[in-house]
This record gives structure tokens, sequence and C-alpha cells, in this order.
């Protein structure tokens, strides 16, 4: 194994998309690249550029490192040392799912090293995901991409992946200021009422439909009383924002756990006039990021080719 090396791709993804709260989860083309080489065992090499390269641990606590030791240690195998190149774009604490996208990267190097000696297949990798991440709304679309829907039953996180229709253009608004996944849920309750239970439920149903075939139901779809408001003031230039973006028709929704915000228009041009009405009616600097839904999530290249997490 000493001397092989690995290729990673991974997508940022946005979860809750509203309604759906630790369930929905959308891949999205913005991606983080990271190249591993097995070394002699105990050296540790880690190269960081791009976003947060300030702040990446440089040793075994890295996160793509654990995630790494994670998956060799499921499957009895001996960690070598490791090289790690990371060129991180995924903006970190910003509700796009950048350690998602960490976890699913060491995974991923970790399936491409021992390609040939051990066998992670794709529900392998969800449960080993969800296990360090603590729950697979994002890194179920990381791992698959496209639209999932991702629920734990008595086996493990179990997922479904879904085709988003073509008129559906994601919009994410993304600014200086960060936020906690931590902090962001310990500020909601642990029982809500009833009727705002099934108002999500509904939402969550009608999303799909939106998502999938009636993008014009995307801003009733969108609607949520489990988690955005109880969060609103930990973010309030985030909650100012969503509120005037769906004044204004706009399908607008906090992105995973904030503070970015995701906009899920009905078509390009919808999409361009968000970005408009936000560049001429804040004071508050938000980079404007116009996507497109990833329909791969998270590949690796090796030795042995190219695949694919479908």
């Amino acid at each position: 194994m000493i001397g092989r090396s690995v290729a990673v791709r991974v997508p940022a993804t946005s979860a809750n998309l509203g309604p759906g709260f630790d369930t929905l989860g959308l891949a999205l083309s913005v991606y983080d690249e990271l190249t591993v080489t097995a070394l002699p065992e105990g050296e540790l090499e880690i190269l960081v550029s791009g976003e947060g390269a300030e702040a990446v641990p440089r040793d075994a606590s890295n996160l793509v490192v654990r995630a790494i030791a994670y998956a060799f240690a499921a499957v009895e195998r001996p960690l070598p040392g490791l090289r790690l190149e990371a060129r991180n774009v995924i903006p970190h604490g910003r509700g796009l799912g950048s350690s998602g996208a960490a976890v699913v990267s060491g995974l991923l190097a970790a399936k491409g090293l021992l390609e040939g000696e051990a066998d992670f297949s794709a529900d392998a990798l969800l449960r080993l995901a969800t296990e360090m991440e603590g729950h697979p709304d994002n890194v179920a679309p990381a791992l698959f991409g496209g639209l999932t829907i991702a629920w734990v039953d008595e086996t493990g996180p179990q997922h479904k992946k879904l085709l988003v229709h073509r008129g559906v253009s994601p919009l994410v608004f993304v600014p200086e200021f960060t936020m906690s996944t931590s902090v962001a849920r310990s500020l909601q309750p642990l029982q809500v009422p009833r009727e705002d239970a099934v108002f999500n439920v509904s939402r969550s149903a009608l999303l799909i439909a939106a998502l999938m075939q009636s993008p014009e139901l995307l801003l009733a779809a969108t609607e949520d009383k489990l988690h955005q408001n109880y969060r609103a003031q930990a973010m309030p230039e985030t909650d100012a924002l969503v509120r005037a973006l769906r004044a204004q028709g706009f399908a607008a929704v906090v992105s995973g756990a904030g503070p970015s915000v995701l906009v899920l228009a009905d078509g390009p041009g919808r999409r361009l006039e968000a970005a408009e009405l936000v560049a001429q009616a804040t004071d508050t600097p938000w980079e404007s990021l116009m996507l497109a839904v990833d329909f791969k999530g998270g590949t690796v290249r090796g030795t042995g080719g190219f695949h694919v997490m479908t």
C-alpha cells in the first residue's frame, strides 16, 4: 500500500431545505478536493489550501485523518502513514456541510487506499459517515449526490436519492460570519406543538413534489415551524434576509444550521432577480453563489479507476 495515492472530490450540501429537518439534503456544485498518499506507518503530512486553511489542524485531530482512521479500524486494517493535500472550497461554519464533506472525503479516501483489500459498500459508507457526523442529512447527499431523503431504522441509516426538476436553480448567499451547528441545535426545544409538527409534515411532503415536478410550489413547500424561528435570535441578519426574500416570493430558507441562506429559485431568471434584490437591498455583505444541483456525489479515483457513489 505504501505509495498508493487516491484523489477524492466531494460536493457541498444544504440540509433541511426548510421543513425537512434532519431528513432532507441537497448536493450542490461546490467541491472540496483531496489527494491522499499512503506513507510508512507513523508519518503524517497535511497540506491545506483554500477555505479555512489557517484553522485546519495539521495533526491526527484533523477530521479527514480521523475519518480515514475510523474506516481502517472498521475493517480491522492497520493505518499507514498519510500525506494529505486538501484544496478546500466549501465555506466553513456556514451551513454548507463542510464537516460532512470532510468526513465523506476521509471515508472515500480510505475506500480507495484499501481497494482490493476491503470492500466498502454504499450502505457501509453511509453508516460510518453517520456515526461520525451524528446525523445523515448532510453526509447522504455528499456521498450520493442529488436530493436525498435520509432516515434511521433498526438496521442503521438509510437513504433514497431523487432527481431534481431541471427548473430548480439553487442560489446561496454566504455571509462573512459563521455559526456553530451545536449552538444552533441548542436553541431548539425538545418538544414542539402538535400543530407545528403536522405543519412540517405537510410541507416536507409538498417539498418533494415541488423539487421533483412542480417548482412553482417551492415557496409554500419551504415553510417551516420546527427550527428556523428558534435559531433566528442567534443570526438576525440571516433571519432578516430569509424574511425579505420570502416576502418577495422567493423560496428562501436557512441552509443547514446557517448562517448561509439557500434560495430554491424557479428558473435561472428568478435566481438572477433574487441576487439583484439582495445586492441592492441589504447592507450585510453576502457572497452570492449561483449553483447547480450535483448529481454525482462524492467520487474517488485510485489505481482501480474512477468511482461514483450511487
